[in-house]
């Protein structure tokens, strides 16, 4: 079972039938996050592998995993924001048990991005299981 926030994602694109409307709730979600502080924006905290630049802050307090995360383009700040909801306030050790990609194909996402995009999330699956681990 996701985390509530991401299954409250889940709702809103079962809501949304046209797939613009979700990729505008996507951007939505990543207008919505508070930008990453500039001094997080350095080169052991940017994520290579995305078309984009891309940049993910972990944090591990009291065995809880939180991450926060920018981009420079406005649909993969929203796919870091979908991310965010999926792993954020796990326990730490439960990160890795996380199935990303089967719990993103209940969105439908895979349909929608480009090979490129598709590969950014992968990548930045893989950055915050390696923090994780």
């Amino acid at each position: 079972m996701a985390q509530p926030a991401f299954e409250e994602i889940v709702e809103d694109f079962e809501f949304l039938e046209d797939w613009e409307d979700r990729y505008r709730h996507v951007i939505e979600l990543g207008k919505a996050m508070d930008p990453l502080d500039e001094a997080l924006k350095v080169p052991a905290n940017k994520v290579d592998g995305c078309a984009s630049q891309v940049w993910l802050f972990p944090k591990i307090e009291g065995g809880t995993f939180r991450f926060d995360g920018e981009s420079d383009a406005m649909i993969v700040r929203g796919l870091i924001a979908v991310l965010r909801a999926l792993y954020n306030d796990l326990p730490v050790a439960q990160v890795g048990g996380v199935d990303a990609q089967a719990e993103l194909s209940r969105l439908g996402l895979q349909d929608h991005l480009s090979a490129q995009r598709s590969n950014g999330v992968r990548a930045m699956i893989q950055r915050i299981r390696e923090v994780a681990a």
